[in-house]
């Protein structure tokens, strides 16, 4: 294994940790609090290991981001993306403790209430995330 590897690592972290967040979405609203708390604590195991890889990467590398290959309106769109899938992370590593705290202590009201918060920005930054990749490695690559 290289540091070129974990790229699509990453990746694949970020779309279980989206498959997961679905079905745990799904399972809660069939009722299924078992199996909802299951997908949602093993989609967060999933986006903790995607930081993991995501910090190693980037120290390995020493860049704070790979080149973008694509011009013109494409890039625009990346950008777009990039610029709210950034932020949206850093907020999602607060906001989903947060959450999950509140269902660990049985407040459920409180934790409902954050989950109509958290629910769709882990989401679209778990897409986005992928999306990213696809931006980056595999449709628009910089050349080397």
């Amino acid at each position: 294994m290289t540091v070129h590897d974990i790229p699509p690592i990453e990746a694949s972290l970020n779309g279980l940790a989206t498959l997961l967040i679905t079905a745990g979405f799904i399972f809660i609203k069939r009722g299924d609090r078992a199996a909802h708390r299951a997908c949602m604590l093993s989609a967060a195991v999933a986006s903790a290991l995607f930081l993991g890889f995501y910090l190693a990467y980037h120290a390995m590398m020493r860049s704070a981001h790979a080149p973008f290959g694509g011009t013109g309106a494409v890039r625009w769109v990346y950008l777009a993306i990039l610029w709210t899938h950034i932020p949206l992370a850093a907020l999602i590593a607060f906001l989903v403790p947060r959450t999950f705290a509140f269902a660990l202590k049985g407040d459920f009201e409180r934790h409902r209430a954050w989950a109509r918060v958290t629910f769709p920005i882990w989401y679209y930054v778990s897409v986005t995330g992928v999306l990213v990749y696809f931006f980056l490695y595999r449709w628009w690559p910089a050349p080397h």
